[in-house]
């Protein structure tokens, strides 16, 4: 028997609700906000997460699935969603279109080779958004309260958004500086990942889950504290947004990203859920000013988000939902091979309609067709024999009640309709001579 790749699942028949569930709400949001769907592809040119990414990121270092294609193109499955998106943007020019900021999101997947733990896997799926093309501490806001209102839409309710600024690139030398002084002495105390971040990208120390509550860690300069004026006033403006559309938040100043590419607002939110654990945060994003052009784009500010969707069904199973069986509207029972391709046309119609209808496919006897509806969860069980065929009618039973009625066939598809919009007045069967509705 083959087996899965270790590090990746199968998404069955019985779960695939839920993630159509959650794909609707990503749909329905980004309307809500205007972002656009943007889709691209699951492998690129390695060099763009190289330079995107960071080489000096776990995720380039460590984690990166590449390899040598047939052309001898060095090739990487791709391990988050921003870099193809400002791909595209530059090679399709999109950011000369005249409706900016460009308002974009993605949903697909994602892959890196680390560790497989719970709501964390080899291949993963990421709801993201990027907004391109303008520097206004507005769009900051506008993308953390879009991150929220998705949050807000699962029922998600007891988050807490975490907010920090790196600064542009002048601030962040001049903390960089700073925070190197500070460590440099105290590294013995820092763990071996540390210590090799330190000599990379000291930034990325603070970023450190091992000694996140080492006291060298705690004390350390914090970004905030090192800005210029210029993006201070930005990092205030955003706070200002914030509280003019009453969205709680904590300035965290020790919040920094593993991305090398993030400046100025960065932000995560965490929820206290159960099925959460010790790792509570659901999103992460910030502001990217310089991507754009570090991949032969012109200057175009941008910033983003994006969430683990695994994460996110994790964190859905603490939210108490009511519980929906599965229904179909219709089930067809077929009575004898005459009357088989006609009932068949008969479920295509209402198909066609719109109607959720199956049929039995195995030629069951009349207990075995009964029974196989019965797991089915119809609303009516359509039963058409011979007889019906004769006489141009159907046996309709509505399951919830057990009342059976014959209803012309060419009133079949009203009659389950009319009887869906009322379940309590239940259908028409169009044989009285005083309705209006027929």
């Amino acid at each position: 028997m083959i087996n899965k790749i270790k590090g990746t699942y199968d998404i069955l028949p019985e779960d695939s609700n839920k993630w159509q569930d959650l794909e609707s709400v990503v749909s329905n949001v980004s309307k809500i906000f205007n972002f656009k769907e943007i889709r691209t592809p699951i492998f690129e040119n390695s060099e763009l997460f190289h330079r995107g990414v960071g080489e000096t990121t776990d995720i380039v270092k460590k984690e990166t699935y590449d390899f040598i294609d047939r052309g001898k193109r060095n090739i990487t499955l791709r391990p988050e969603g921003t870099a193809s998106v400002v791909r595209s943007v530059i090679e399709n020019k999109l950011y000369s279109l005249p409706n900016q900021p460009l308002k974009l999101f993605y949903y697909g997947s994602m892959f890196r080779y680390e560790r497989p733990q719970k709501g964390r896997y080899r291949q993963f799926y990421q709801f993201g958004a990027e907004a391109i093309g303008s520097n206004s501490p507005l769009v900051d806001a506008e993308i953390i309260n879009y991150a929220a209102t998705f949050l807000q839409a699962l029922r998600i309710q007891n988050i807490t958004i975490k907010i920090n600024s790196l600064g542009d690139k002048e601030s962040k030398e001049l903390y960089k500086e700073k925070l190197i002084e500070y460590l440099k002495p105290n590294m013995e105390h820092l763990c071996s990942d540390c210590n090799r971040r330190f000599l990379e990208n000291p930034l990325r120390v603070l970023d450190c889950k091992v000694d996140k509550e080492n006291p060298v860690l705690k004390a350390a300069p914090k970004p905030l504290d090192y800005l210029n004026d210029k993006d201070k006033y930005h990092f205030e403006q955003v706070i200002a947004a914030l509280d003019a559309i009453d969205l709680k938040y904590e300035i965290d100043k020790s919040l920094v990203r593993g991305l090398d590419y993030y400046t100025h607002t960065v932000f995560e939110i965490d929820a206290d859920l159960p099925s959460l654990g010790a790792q509570s945060t659901l999103v992460g994003g910030g502001r990217y000013n310089n991507l754009v052009e570090s991949l032969g784009g012109p200057v175009v500010p941008a910033v983003g988000f994006a969430f683990g969707v695994e994460r996110l069904l994790l964190a859905l199973e603490s939210i108490d939902k009511p519980t929906v069986s599965p229904f179909i509207h219709c089930f067809m029972i077929a009575l004898g091979e005459e009357v088989q391709l006609d009932a068949l046309r008969i479920v295509n119609d209402l198909r066609l309609g719109g109607l959720i209808c199956d049929y039995d496919f195995f030629n069951k006897n009349l207990k075995g067709k009964f029974k196989q509806a019965e797991r089915l969860n119809p609303m009516f069980t359509l039963i058409y024999g011979n007889d019906e065929l004769k006489d141009q009618v159907i046996n309709v039973k509505t399951v919830k009640t057990g009342v059976q009625e014959r209803v012309p066939l060419n009133n079949l598809y009203r009659y389950l309709v009319n009887a869906l919009k009322n379940p309590t007045e239940g259908g028409c069967s169009g044989s009285c001579d005083s309705c209006n509705e027929c």
